[in-house]
C-alpha cells in the first residue's frame, strides 16, 4: 500500500512540475518579452514595429529554444506564411539609456534561461584531476 502512495505521489510531483514548467515557459517568457519589447519600447528604440499577442509567443519560443527549434520555427514560417518575411523596418542601435539597458537584459534574459543545458551536478565522464598515463 505505501508503494502505491509513494508512486501516486511521486506521479504527482512529476506532473505539478511539468505544469510549473509550461506555466513558466508559456506564460513568463512571452510577459517578460512583452515588458521589453512593448512597455519599455525597445521596438522604437532599435526601429522595429510593436509585437502582437502571437509575435510575442512566437518571440519568447524563438528565443528560449535550441538552434534546431529555430530552423524549424524559420521554415515554418517560411511555408506557411512567407509574406511575413516581407515586412521591412530601419533598424539601428538604440539609444544607451538605463530604460534600453533593462530591456535588452530582460530579453537576453529569456534567450539564456532555457537554451542551456540544465546539468544536475554530476559530472559525466569529466574529471577535474588530471590523469596521468604510466
Amino acid at each position: 500500500m505505501l508503494a502505491w502512495v509513494l508512486a501516486i505521489l511521486g506521479l504527482g510531483a512529476l506532473l505539478a512540475g511539468a505544469a510549473a514548467l509550461v506555466v513558466g515557459g508559456l506564460l513568463l517568457g512571452p510577459l517578460v518579452v512583452w515588458l521589453a519589447w512593448n512597455v519599455l519600447d525597445l521596438a522604437h528604440a532599435v526601429g522595429a514595429p510593436e509585437l502582437g499577442f502571437w509575435g510575442l509567443v512566437l518571440a519568447a519560443v524563438f528565443l528560449a529554444i535550441g538552434l534546431a527549434g529555430r530552423i524549424i520555427i524559420v521554415a515554418a514560417i517560411f511555408l506557411f506564411d512567407p509574406d511575413w518575411f516581407h515586412g521591412s523596418a530601419h533598424l539601428h542601435w538604440p539609444e544607451p539609456t538605463f530604460r534600453n539597458f533593462v530591456a535588452i537584459c530582460l530579453i537576453l534574459l529569456v534567450a539564456s534561461v532555457s537554451s542551456h543545458p540544465h546539468h544536475d551536478g554530476h559530472r559525466h565522464g569529466t574529471s577535474r584531476e588530471p590523469v596521468y598515463d604510466a
